[in-house]
């Protein structure tokens, strides 16, 4: 099995369509762990808001395979894939796939925007703050610490299957990251 960590976010329908996202991981994959949701100003483009979360699988699905099944997955939410969207139902990265490092079936090993943007770091922070970043070889816990942004960000109330998984940092509220 290989344990692999996935950023999720949307800016359209952001409840249903992380929580729909959710249930089908969980049907693909078993047990998932999933970070508190955090809502962030949008990056990279316009547009409302996105909530953002990181979430952990174990799978022994190779690479191609899961990449190609998570295109699917956000396609079937109407995923945009042509120019710079304002709204975007469903995007679900691959941030890291065991240990592996470099371009491996159009896959990008660990994705950059975990050292770039807080709405990665800080949920993977939360989620996985032991695990050492492929290339970087310190914790998530670690860089989370040392990063500084002026990317606003902050922890929301979301509830999943009929229980809270995320709740606000009252202290955080609207702060910039780091």
């Amino acid at each position: 099995m290989t344990s692999v960590l996935l950023g999720l976010g949307s800016n359209q329908n952001r409840h249903a369509n992380l929580s729909d996202a959710l249930d089908a991981l969980a049907q693909a994959f078993g047990s998932i762990r999933v970070s508190r949701v955090f809502e962030s100003e949008a990056v990279g483009c316009t547009g409302d808001n996105y909530f953002n979360l990181a979430v952990a699988i174990d799978t022994d699905w190779p690479l191609a395979e899961l990449s190609s099944w998570l295109k699917c997955l956000e396609d079937s939410f109407g995923r945009i894939r042509r120019g710079k969207p304002v709204e975007q139902p469903l995007d679900i990265d691959i941030l890291t796939y065991g240990e592996q490092v470099g371009r491996f079936d159009k896959v990008q090993l660990p994705r950059a925007e975990i050292l770039r943007n807080a709405f990665v770091l800080w949920p993977l922070a939360e989620l996985v703050p032991d695990v050492a970043h492929p290339v970087e070889k310190q914790t998530f816990a670690e860089l989370w610490h040392s990063y500084d942004s002026t990317q606003k960000l902050w922890p929301i109330h979301f509830e999943w299957q009929g229980r809270a998984i995320s709740a606000p940092d009252n202290s955080s509220q609207g702060a910039a990251a780091g």
